[in-house]
Formats: structure tokens, sequence, C-alpha cells
């Protein structure tokens, strides 16, 4: 592998642990509405905060938020990261031009909201990764398949040398099969926030997810269905 491949690929083993990991705190935090993951005592249920606050990007992160908010942006941010390198993968590689049409669409969408989200945390006093909030975590012994993944849809080391190494229709077929999965873990995300999460901000980002995701994952069904 060259090291062009091997700087790709690198950092896949600590996102892939780490939502794969986090997935199941949050599901305890759905069924439970009062996670309390960072050892803080809350004042009223689960809420950390009761004070509007402003993003550094200007972002108004209104009102309350909870456990799932953060969780929401936490696990959100390597799993758009994961897109963008996905789709900056099919430059020189996708051959199909509604591909290349939806891949300047998840750049110009994901790389904002990644922003955003880090600009979240931030001004909610919580760090920009869920492993800051798991010290305990072993990040560097995971070897998961494209199963440890979970619901989140993320991609495993291995699907992304095979997407690397594709080409032309071959690449745009994978990308597609692989972005569908992908963008309904996302979704799946999402819905959790829009049950379970307390932020208006952080809920209307998730709506919009669910909203824009499905309607990508449509169009890549479509394509699949003529290449």
């Amino acid at each position: 592998m060259s090291t062009h491949n091997s700087a790709l690929c690198r950092p896949l083993r600590r996102r892939i642990a780490l939502v794969s990991a986090v997935a199941a705190s949050g599901m305890l935090l759905a069924a439970c509405g009062s996670g309390d993951m960072d050892g803080m005592k809350h004042g009223s249920g689960n809420s950390a905060s009761a004070t509007p606050t402003r993003s550094a990007d200007g972002n108004r992160a209104a009102g309350t938020f909870n456990d799932a908010d953060v969780m929401f942006a936490q696990l959100m941010i390597p799993h758009h990261e994961q897109a963008l390198e996905m789709a900056e993968l099919a430059d020189g590689r996708a051959a199909d031009r509604q591909i290349k049409s939806l891949v300047a669409d998840i750049e110009k969408a994901q790389d904002p909201e990644i922003r955003t989200m880090k600009s979240w945390l931030k001004s909610w006093g919580k760090p920009a990764s869920a492993e800051q909030d798991m010290p305990g975590m072993d990040h560097g012994s995971s070897d998961m398949g494209h199963g440890g993944a979970g619901m989140s849809g993320m991609m495993s080391e291995e699907d992304m040398r095979k997407l690397e190494a594709a080409k032309d229709t071959e690449f745009d077929r994978m990308f597609a099969q692989m972005m569908i999965e992908h963008h309904e873990g996302a979704i799946t995300m999402a819905k959790d926030e829009q049950k379970n999460g307390r932020n208006t901000t952080a809920k209307k980002l998730a709506a919009d997810v669910v909203e824009s995701q499905s309607a990508e994952v449509h169009k890549f069904k479509k394509i699949l269905d003529r290449i």
C-alpha cells in the first residue's frame, strides 16, 4: 500500500471503533432519557444547560441541550468526515455524471455541518469527540469488519480500500452501494436525535439530514438500476 493509501486508512480504525463503541451508549441514553455519560449531575432531567448559547460561527444553539444532543454531534462529525473521504475518492475514479453531481452535493452539505456541530460542542463546553468523554476505551486494537460498524453505516478499512481500487463504472456502482448504507446510518442517527434530543437547533439539523440524505438515497438507488 502506498503512503497515501496508508494515510487515508489510518484514521478509520479510531473512527470505526469510536462510533461502534459509543452506539451502545446512545441506545442506553434513548432508553433511560437521563444519561450522565461524562459524570456530571444536571439540575433537571438530562438537560446539561438551560441557557441559550451561540456557537463560534454564529449559529445559535438555542435553549437546553441533553446528552442525546451531545452524542448526536459527537458521532455525526466522524460519520460526515468519512462521507467526505469517500467523496474525495471520486476524483479521477467516478465516471457517471450523476454520481459526480451527488459527490458535489455531499461535499457542499456535510463540510459546513461538521463545522456547525463542532461549534455547538464548543459552546456547550463538550469535547468534539466522544472518545474524550470515554477515555478508558481502547481504540487502537479494533479491526472491525463491515458489520462491526452496526447501525451507524460506517465503512470498514477494507471497504475503503476496495473503493479506492475501483474505477469508472465499478467505482460508480460501489460508491452508490456504500453511500446508500452510509446515508441510511446517518438517517437512523438523525431520527434518534429527533426523538431523544432536546436542543431545537440540533433537532432541526437532524431533520435536514433525514430529508436531504433520504432524497440522495433515492437518487443512488435509481443510479444502481441504470448502470
